[in-house]
């Protein structure tokens, strides 16, 4: 029998975890296995970048999973610093360029082929964007940068251009580092991954550990000194000085390989794939991680959400897969955690604005709930809001604000929502109670309860 070839596109969660499984189930001489990353480090946690600039962890070392070379000690032939730069579906092979090598460049055959390019950070075209001391937080290689520019640095003033997850975590990075931060956000409230009521909430938080936060405005450019560096932001009507600049808006699909190979995308961009990982219309490629988008289980339409949670799950079932076997993902309710420094910020579902956009018609329910019995030491307020179907009272999304305690709550509302209980069936559920913990009703279940009144009163 001769040696299946699959090659990888991406060394990080999702393609490695890929690479992984597939020769768990298959040894070398059935399947060999070829893998390429552009950067310098494999198998690592950007989630954790934030920590390593704010000093909380070690890093880089600290962040990898699994080193090339432990992968190659695997029999997977990992090839660091080389990009592909063609995908030859007509002829089963990819192009590749070798980075610290003179550019040298070949092709590589496959007979399975995996996509998983991630994704890359938004930097919109505006003068100055590229400037030395403006970064992008999505690689160790960016963590690297980003560092070397703040040890250089003898001023002490940073902008955060956007107010989402990357933006909220490296704003608190950087007053961990002693610098005075500006975040510019063009939204009304930060963290647009919340409802504005429950962003408010943020808002209030990044205020008061002194984090200047700019709501309602769009930047304009950024400007340079003498010496072609960042020296400051602009938007319409102001100025921000600044001896570095964070960009911390979001990420796109990394997929113009895809599309220059004519492969299907979605609405964000992002991979199009069956239960299987397999691309659409494709019998031997698959695509994982930040490159695709994935079926929302809750609004029933495919989305793109970037989380290393995904990417590994779509890794192993892809690996699955290829490795001659058989796994599916079956889709996403839309869970995510993050903090501000004690504040802790979680949501899973749908967002008030996702649900308008679904067609779906709801009410919502918010309440300010004790995180432990309130007299036992340490009891915390937190915010809980719920949306729940109009007519149906199916749970649409949950989204919590609070201190110590108050983030993972968030994982029975996905389990609810993975399950598709009504707000109602929620207020029986059998949660673990103490008052070290918990209240006798624990802030999940009031708001479930108060959502369940609301149902009834709308009286559909």
């Amino acid at each position: 029998m001769s040696t299946e070839r699959l090659v990888i596109v991406g060394g990080d969660a999702a393609g490695m975890a890929a690479a992984s499984q597939a020769r768990r189930l298959r040894t070398s001489g059935e399947l060999a296995i070829t893998a390429f990353e552009r950067g310098h480090f494999t198998s690592y946690s950007a989630c954790g970048i934030p920590y390593w600039v704010g000093g909380e962890v070690d890093g880089p070392e600290a962040l990898i999973a699994r080193t090339a070379a432990e992968h190659r000690a695997r029999d997977i032939d990992l090839r660091m610093r080389t990009e592909v730069t063609e995908l030859d579906l007509d002829r089963g092979r990819v192009r590749t360029r070798e980075l610290d090598d003179g550019g040298r460049e070949s092709w590589t055959g496959f007979d399975k082929l995996v996509l998983a390019t991630g994704a890359r950070p938004r930097r919109p075209r505006l003068p100055g964007i590229d400037a030395p001391g403006v970064h992008g937080v999505q690689t160790l290689d960016d963590g690297r940068a980003l560092l070397d520019t703040l040890e250089a640095s003898a001023g002490r003033r940073a902008v955060v251009v956007g107010a989402g997850y990357i933006g909220v975590e490296m704003a608190e990075a950087l007053i961990h580092r002693g610098y005075e931060v500006t975040v510019l956000e063009r939204t009304a409230q930060p963290m647009s991954t919340l409802d504005p009521d429950m962003g408010a909430l943020v808002h209030e938080a990044m205020c008061a550990m002194g984090i200047e936060t700019v709501r309602g405005t769009a930047v304009t450019g950024v400007l340079t000194g003498v010496d072609g560096r960042a020296r400051a932001v602009t938007t319409e009507d102001a100025e921000y000085p600044a001896d570095v600049v964070v960009l911390g808006m979001g990420v796109s699909p990394e997929t113009t390989l895809a599309r220059a190979a004519g492969l299907p995308l979605g609405e964000s961009g992002g991979l199009l794939t069956d239960l299987a990982m397999r691309v659409r219309g494709q019998e031997h490629i698959w695509a994982g991680g930040d490159c695709v988008e994935v079926w929302d289980l809750v609004s029933g339409r495919t989305r793109h959400i970037a989380l290393g949670t995904h990417a590994n799950k779509h890794g192993q079932v892809i690996g699955t897969n290829a490795g001659g076997g058989y796994a599916t993902f079956p889709g996403v309710v839309g869970t995510a955690v993050s903090k501000v420094c004690d504040l802790e910020i979680a949501r899973t579902g749908l967002l008030e604005r996702h649900a308008e956009t679904a067609g779906l018609r709801f009410v919502t329910a918010t309440v300010e709930a004790s995180s432990r019995a309130g007299y036992y030491p340490g009891a915390r307020p937190m915010h809980v809001k719920m949306l729940a179907e109009r007519r149906t009272g199916r749970l649409l999304g949950v989204q919590i604000v609070g201190r110590e305690g108050a983030g993972k709550r968030v994982d029975v509302a996905a389990v609810a929502l993975t399950a598709r209980m009504t707000v109602e069936q929620m207020t029986a559920l059998d949660l673990g109670y103490a008052p070290p913990f918990s209240p006798v009703w624990d802030p999940v279940l009031v708001a479930a309860r108060k959502a369940t009144r609301a149902v009834r009163e709308a009286g559909d």
